[in-house]
C-alpha cells in the first residue's frame, strides 16, 4: 500500500483533500475516493474533510487503483541511468507520457511497465495481458512515473521502481528542490540576455487545451532563462522554471515576444522552417535519490532535430 508523509506548510487554510489534489498532487479528489485514502494529523486518525491550520505532521496511505489500460509494450527506450530503484529515460519527441483518451498505448508508461516485469520476471515478458504468466499480476502495478513532459518535449525524465521512492521524489518535485534544465530554439531575438519570467498562469477560458496569463488569477509560475546564442532572427535559449505548470515554458516564451520555434499551440508559422516540430527540450535533470547525501544529475546532448535547424542557421 503506497504511503507518504510530510509536515504541512505553515499558514495552510484548506480542507485535507483539497490540499492533497492541489498543493501535494499525489492523488486527485476522485482518486482520493476511488483508492480509500486514510489520513493521519499528529499521529491521530482524521477525515478528509478535515481543516488544516498548518505545521502539523501529515501521513497518508491508499489503496493502489488498477488500471485495465495499461498494456506492457516492449517498446525502444533511450536509457540514460537504471539501478533497482529509479530508471532516467531520455524521452523521445512524439511519445506520449502516461495514457489517456486516444493514447491508450505506445506511451512511456507502457515501456516501463513492460520493463518492470521484465526485471521481475528476469527474460522476455509477452505483452498481451491474457497470456502474461498467472503468477504475474501487472493490475495495480505503478510504471512510477514521478513528472511529465509534453508529447512533443523531448528529454530527460525519471520513474521510480517502487512506492518508497517515487514519495521521496515526488516530495522534491512538490518542494522545488529539483533543478531542471530546458533547452530552446525561438523565434526572435530577446533583448536581455538573462531574465526572469514570473507571471499567473491559468487554462484559458476559451480553449481548454491551452494555458494563458492572468495578473489576478492562476497560479503564480516563475522561469529563469539565458540567451546562448543568436542566430539572426532565431535564439537559442537555456531555461530553468522554478515551478512547474502544465505548459509554463511554452506560455511564458510566448508572452515574453519569442515563442518556441514549431509550436503549434503558443507558437506562429514559420517561412523558413514551416514543418519544424516543437524545438524544446529537457536537457537536465539535477535531484537527490533515496540514500543519498549529495545531488546527481542526469544530462542530454541536443537532439538531432536542433543540431540541424542550427547547423542551417549557422549557413
Amino acid at each position: 500500500m503506497p504511503s507518504f508523509s510530510c509536515t504541512v506548510e505553515a499558514g495552510i487554510a484548506q480542507r485535507l483533500d483539497r490540499y492533497i489534489a492541489d498543493n501535494l498532487k499525489i492523488l486527485s479528489r476522485s482518486q482520493i475516493k476511488a483508492r480509500k485514502l486514510s489520513a493521519r494529523l499528529n499521529g491521530k486518525d482524521v477525515k478528509i474533510s478535515r481543516l488544516l491550520k498548518g505545521g502539523e505532521n501529515l501521513e497518508l496511505s491508499w489503496a493502489e487503483a488498477e488500471d485495465p489500460h495499461l498494456i506492457p509494450q516492449k517498446l525502444p527506450l533511450d536509457i540514460i541511468y537504471e539501478d533497482e530503484r529509479v530508471i532516467v529515460v531520455n524521452k523521445a519527441q512524439g511519445m506520449v507520457v502516461h495514457p489517456g483518451a486516444g493514447n491508450w498505448q505506445g506511451t512511456l508508461a507502457n515501456a516501463l511497465l513492460y520493463r518492470r516485469l521484465e526485471k521481475q520476471v528476469k527474460g522476455p515478458v509477452k505483452e498481451i495481458a491474457k497470456e502474461l504468466p498467472e503468477e504475474i499480476s501487472y493490475l495495480g502495478m505503478r510504471p512510477g512515473i514521478v513528472h511529465r513532459l509534453d508529447k512533443d518535449t523531448s528529454g530527460v525524465i525519471i520513474a521510480a521502481w517502487d512506492d518508497e521512492t517515487h514519495a521521496f521524489l515526488s516530495d522534491q518535485f512538490r518542494t522545488r528542490k529539483v533543478r531542471k534544465t530546458y533547452a530552446a530554439l525561438v523565434q526572435g531575438c530577446p533583448k536581455d540576455t538573462h531574465g526572469c519570467i514570473n507571471m499567473r498562469i491559468l487554462r484559458s477560458p476559451r480553449n481548454r487545451k491551452i494555458f494563458t496569463v492572468s495578473e489576478t488569477q492562476g497560479r503564480q509560475s516563475i522561469t529563469y532563462y539565458k540567451v546562448v546564442r543568436n542566430y539572426g532572427s532565431y535564439s537559442l535559449l537555456l531555461l530553468r522554471p522554478k515551478t512547474g505548470r502544465t505548459h509554463q515554458i511554452r506560455v511564458h516564451l510566448k508572452q515574453l515576444g519569442y515563442p518556441v520555434l514549431g509550436d503549434p499551440l503558443y507558437g506562429k508559422p514559420d517561412t523558413h522552417f514551416p514543418n519544424t516540430t516543437l524545438m524544446l527540450h529537457a536537457k537536465s535533470l539535477s535531484l537527490y535519490l533515496p540514500g543519498g547525501n549529495s545531488r546527481v544529475s542526469y544530462r542530454t546532448a541536443l537532439p538531432p532535430r536542433f543540431l540541424h535547424i542550427i547547423g542551417r542557421l549557422q549557413t
